[in-house]
């Protein structure tokens, strides 16, 4: 579907938003499938073998997790306010690290493979004046601020599970019990608040631009994704 779509969408025929929405959805749900795989590679590599034996190195969204609050929610938020969430990281046993510093390579390996792929789709489509280039610069936009908002030291973002092994006990222990809330308070502030994520966009924005993008096209993008609007 996404593959067709993108065909229509540069073919400039019909309704191109709807091209262009289905394109910047079915790109995300991809490069969701590659944050998780990416977490999931890392950890076999630093000596976590349960990721193996739960059946997460692979791109199928169905085997992370939760399915729901890893791709699920995301793309309905994403859908509904334009903000690109993370989803729920793969479940890992950090005491198989053969090294604790590892597990900061476990959690840098989901925000960099968001950043890598915003490069990609920027250098890719830089030259494609068209809906379909408009939807990719797009679609790069919200790599680089998920990457950035991944890397955000909130418990239960990436960011956070990079710096948590060299935390004290003491202040593991006081952080627990707003641990499960944290993002839900991050996400109200988001979506409540546009300075908050007015910020993450001129960061991912300043990102697309280092990276060759093009911040018109992408603004142009984001507007036909939110055809209905």
């Amino acid at each position: 579907m996404t593959a067709a779509a993108a065909v229509a969408a540069q073919s400039g025929t019909g309704p191109t938003g709807l091209w262009v929405f289905l394109v910047v959805l079915g790109g995300w749900m991809v490069t969701l499938c590659l944050h998780e795989f990416a977490h999931a590679v890392v950890a076999l590599a630093c000596g976590d073998t349960s990721v193996r034996a739960r059946g997460y190195l692979t791109l199928n969204p169905l085997r992370y997790t939760n399915a729901t609050y890893s791709f699920v929610i995301p793309l309905i938020l994403l859908a509904v306010g334009g903000i690109p969430l993370p989803g729920g990281a793969v479940l890992v046993e950090p005491h198989r690290f053969r090294k604790v510093w590892y597990a900061t390579l476990v959690s840098l390996a989901g925000p960099l493979t968001n950043a890598l792929a915003g490069v990609v789709l920027a250098a890719a489509s830089a030259g494609l004046a068209s809906p379909l280039g408009a939807a990719l610069q797009f679609l790069a936009l919200l790599q680089f601020v998920t990457a950035v908002l991944n890397l955000l030291p909130v418990p239960g973002f990436d960011g956070f599970g990079a710096l948590e092994p060299y935390l004290a006990p003491a202040t593991k222990a006081r952080i627990a019990p707003i641990r499960p809330w944290a993002p839900l308070l991050l996400f109200v502030v988001l979506f409540s608040v546009p300075q908050v994520s007015g910020v993450l966009f001129d960061a991912g924005a300043w990102l697309l631009s280092a990276a060759g993008g093009s911040q018109y096209l992408a603004a142009v993008g984001q507007s036909l994704f939110r055809f209905w609007a």
